[in-house]
């Protein structure tokens, strides 16, 4: 099975962009998964988003720790399951850039050590202004989603997005980035939205 990440900074774009991923891939003929974390699907997705829209240390560490086990929950469920050709996980690694940063890099070595080498990792970049814009004309706002935080995690994020790692700015029109990310998994041709037969959600 094919594993493709799409990680990244909070209105960065990832579920759009997975999106498109996905498209790419089931014009080819493939069976294709996205999952997007925090799910709404399973307890550990649940009790994640919900600590997201609280406060304060505990449910900064309650988010972190439901949104792990999450992801891994996806795993055992549906990497190398028969019923899909690509997984594309949105949200992988870099939940860990929350944490304090000595706590984060531990995770995040910790983590990348158990879980499957993707095929593709696309960590998207986005600048905190153009983040918070985007994240305003949302009717809630996360625990994360202050211009304060925002540029706190992104730094750690950047320093944590090393070795494997494809990132991408997204400050830029969409249609700009899918072109690069097309190119980047070696298909040059000019990315096609075709937006009567897809639905693309706004950026996350």
């Amino acid at each position: 099975m094919r594993l493709i990440i799409v990680d990244g900074l909070d209105a960065a774009g990832k579920d759009t962009h997975a999106g498109i991923i996905k498209m790419k891939h089931e014009r080819r003929g493939e069976r294709v998964l996205i999952r997007s974390h925090p799910e709404d699907d399973n307890l550990f997705g649940r009790i994640a988003k919900q600590a997201l829209f609280g406060t304060g240390k505990k449910n900064k560490g309650k988010a972190s720790l439901f949104y792990a086990l999450d992801v891994i929950r996806s795993l055992l469920r549906y990497y190398k399951s028969d019923e899909y050709d690509t997984l594309i996980i949105v949200r992988y690694l870099m939940g860990t850039a929350y944490l304090p940063f000595p706590v984060a890099k531990f995770a995040y070595q910790f983590f990348k050590t158990l879980l499957p080498t993707p095929e593709y990792m696309f960590f998207l970049d986005v600048s905190p202004d153009e983040a918070l814009r985007r994240i305003q004309k949302r009717r809630a706002y996360e625990m994360f989603e202050t211009r304060e935080e925002l540029v706190k995690v992104r730094k750690k994020a950047l320093a944590l997005a090393q070795e494997g790692w494809h990132i991408i700015n997204t400050d830029r029109p969409k249609q700009t980035v899918a072109a690069e990310i097309a190119r980047i998994q070696g298909d040059p041709a000019k990315v096609h939205l075709d937006r009567r037969r897809t639905h693309l959600t706004s950026p996350s």
